[in-house]
């Protein structure tokens, strides 16, 4: 007891002797929680100067009671039950069923954690067509030069997005000397991305990782400034996605630091429901949004198409998340926040929580589509 009493004291002293840096901020902040946006300095994602809102169907379609646990449960409570604090059905564009816990609402801001990484996909597409990465095929170390003595000489913007880059990353967010603890709680990520090496060659196995993530985001940034285009990776968001998509609430995106910091491209998109559901409505349509191409169509298409040659994996393209063989995908996030799209039924969800709760949503998500009229 003695010994346990002493480490938790150990530990405590560490967090205030190290509240200034990243293993401190681990220790006062503990985990990951859905208002780490409030912690974390960010860009403003602003409300569109047009906002589009999703028109609401005349009668609400309630799913039907949940077997859980040896017990029927109405789809309401099964949601409450199981750490849900928004749930969205979109139908054809139409918002079909909505329902908000623990006092969340309409407005309410929500951190995407990984979500983020298939937005940070929509934006590399963009950038392709835009003319500012040449194409899939293109080095990382033509934007990145820096790493070439780091083992990347041969990774791709393609082994990034394909999370078969060799890399060599820790996921972990339980150990704070790790990776994923260093770039979500560190306000060093240049230098944290300049200090990345390789464990194997790239195209040989898909490994899920934040770090390929958030290489994605300094190409991008190096892109724009490559092109004479001083825009943040957040401007260039609001620019190509957020304002023309008529976003209805003002969002924002997590950077390190305050002064001359990255986006967080990996995990840290904070916005509510109804609008982390339009860029799934936007894939939806392939891309386009009420008669404009915002996204090419045929990256839509390849990114959401399984590819298993180079290592890829068959259940993941391109940062989204493929969970059946019947041409559905989704963004995921780690405790819980989904955006699933279904285009052979014109549904898009949105499931945001406090925890993933115990569910399997994929299988979920793809039941509620099957059961729909």
């Amino acid at each position: 007891m003695h010994h346990r009493s002493a480490t938790i004291l150990s530990l405590f002293t560490m967090a205030l002797l190290l509240g200034g840096c990243k293993v401190g901020r681990y220790f006062i902040y503990n985990f990951a929680d859905t208002n780490d946006h409030r912690k974390f300095p960010a860009r403003p994602l602003p409300a569109s100067p047009t906002p589009v809102p999703y028109p609401q169907a005349a009668v609400e379609h309630v799913p039907g009671p949940i077997m859980a646990q040896g017990r029927e449960t109405t789809f309401d409570t099964f949601l409450e039950e199981h750490h849900t604090v928004a749930f969205l059905v979109v139908r054809r564009d139409t918002i079909v069923y909505e329902r908000y816990f623990q006092g969340y609402g309409p407005d309410r801001i929500h951190t995407s954690f990984s979500m983020a990484k298939s937005v940070t996909s929509m934006l590399i597409g963009c950038a392709i067509a835009d003319g500012l990465i040449h194409g899939v095929d293109q080095p990382l170390t033509d934007f990145v030069p820096e790493l070439g003595n780091n083992g990347f000489g041969g990774v791709t913007v393609e082994h990034l997005l394909q999370m078969t880059s060799g890399l060599k990353f820790n996921e972990s967010y339980s150990d704070p000397f790790g990776d994923a603890a260093t770039f979500y709680y560190g306000r060093r990520l240049y230098r944290d991305m300049a200090r990345m090496r390789t464990e194997r060659p790239p195209g040989v196995q898909f490994e899920y990782q934040s770090g390929s993530s958030q290489l994605l985001g300094l190409v991008l940034e190096r892109a724009l400034r490559r092109a004479g285009d001083q825009r943040t990776v957040t401007a260039y968001a609001n620019d190509k996605l957020w304002a023309p998509l008529g976003m209805e609430f003002p969002a924002s995106w997590s950077i390190d630091r305050k002064q001359g910091g990255i986006e967080k491209t990996f995990c840290c998109i904070n916005a509510p429901a109804r609008d982390f559901a339009k860029l799934g409505s936007l894939y939806l349509h392939r891309g386009n949004w009420h008669g404009r191409q915002l996204v090419p169509a045929q990256w839509v298409a390849r990114s959401t198409t399984p590819d298993t040659t180079a290592g890829g994996a068959p259940f993941y393209r391109y940062q989204w998340w493929l969970p059946s063989a019947e041409g559905d995908f989704m963004a995921r996030g780690i405790l819980g926040q989904y955006i699933y799209v279904d285009p052979a039924r014109e549904l898009v969800m949105v499931r945001l929580g406090t925890k993933v709760g115990r569910v399997d949503w994929g299988a979920f998500f793809r039941q509620l589509a099957n059961d729909r009229p």
